[in-house]
């Protein structure tokens, strides 16, 4: 979250990240985007996914939000909110897409021996981690590595990769606008 609003607040950005919404209060992008002064909404998942989702679009669309940046988020969206959204939803994967698919990426990868990890900005689509890759960057993986040393240096190159990510589809719909 801390890279997507430094991003967005302090290098010439064609985009701005204008509201931080969670399903938790105590969510650490909450804190952080508070932190920036950048409005943040708290909507609680309780009662059916489209419920929640449609609350979410109300959200969205009274702030007039053109981009979605799923940083956190650890829910699958109904086939409904993301072809309301289409192409419009950027998701981070701590995987080398379309390789490791789902919520255990980190492991699978290591329990395949793979020498090269790393993650993977794509556009939300129906099916879980296959929408259209938008960026993707690589780190080593080491023979001591477990699940949670590979998955912190996956960590530091996905706020990195996020960032451009978002950065570069907002310059896109900037240049089909123009």
């Amino acid at each position: 979250m801390k890279k997507l609003i430094e991003k967005s607040l302090y290098n010439k950005s064609n985009c701005s990240v204008r509201v931080v919404i969670s399903n938790k209060a105590d969510a650490g992008g909450i804190a952080i985007a508070r932190s920036y002064g950048i409005e943040t909404v708290v909507v609680p998942s309780v009662g059916e996914r489209e419920q929640y989702e449609a609350v979410i679009t109300q959200e969205l669309e009274k702030r007039g939000i053109e981009l979605i940046c799923l940083a956190g988020f650890m829910r699958i969206l109904t086939a409904s909110f993301v072809n309301r959204w289409k192409n419009r939803i950027i998701n981070i994967h701590p995987s080398l897409l379309p390789s490791f698919k789902g919520a255990h990426a980190v492991k699978l990868a290591l329990e395949a021996g793979v020498k090269v990890a790393g993650c993977t900005a794509h556009f939300a689509d129906v099916e879980v981690d296959a929408g259209a890759i938008i960026a993707q960057e690589t780190v080593p993986v080491y023979k001591d590595d477990t699940e949670d040393s590979l998955h912190e240096r996956i960590k530091v190159k996905e706020h990195l990769v996020f960032a451009e990510a978002m950065e570069a589809v907002a310059k896109s719909f900037l240049e089909k606008d123009a």
